[in-house]
């Protein structure tokens, strides 16, 4: 099971409104060079994510896009779903195909599909896009240290 670019560039552009959360909108053409991501397609994930509740545009001159909460209100399960939908292994076990399935009573695979989904679903819902900002925080301050033995 792998995201589509959709789910991945659009967790990396949330991530970059999270990264400058307070300093007011930011630019589409800022995004895309920052994440190096396509400024069309981010024209097109952006879209889906105010749709979705998640940003919010500015228009004129000094606008751009901004959260629409704070960084810790918003899971990484939030920005994945907008974009991609459930997350699941096997269609089976999406909401809207249970019961639908002729075998789904004695299938012996299925018990391993929902714990795979559970299990995903429990990290994407735990991880705030303010987790991720802290990380990079750490990790950007790793990267100027040299240690020589």
């Amino acid at each position: 099971m792998k995201l589509s670019t959709k789910g991945r560039y659009g967790l990396k552009a949330m991530f970059e409104l999270a990264l400058h959360y307070g300093e007011g909108p930011i630019p589409l053409r800022n995004i895309a060079e920052s994440q190096d991501i396509s400024e069309h397609y981010l024209e097109q994930l952006i879209a889906v994510l105010r749709k979705n509740g998640l940003t919010i545009s500015v228009r004129g001159a000094q606008g751009g896009y901004l959260l629409n909460d704070e960084p810790k209100n918003i899971t990484v399960g939030d920005v994945i779903r907008a974009l991609e939908g459930d997350i699941a292994p096997s269609d089976c076990v999406l909401d809207e195909n249970i019961g639908k399935c002729l075998k789904e009573d004695y299938c012996v695979t299925k018990n391993v599909w929902i714990k795979i989904k559970n299990s995903i679903n429990e990290v994407i819902d735990s991880i705030t896009l303010q987790d991720m900002v802290d990380d990079f925080i750490v990790t950007d301050k790793k990267k100027g240290y040299m240690y020589y033995i």
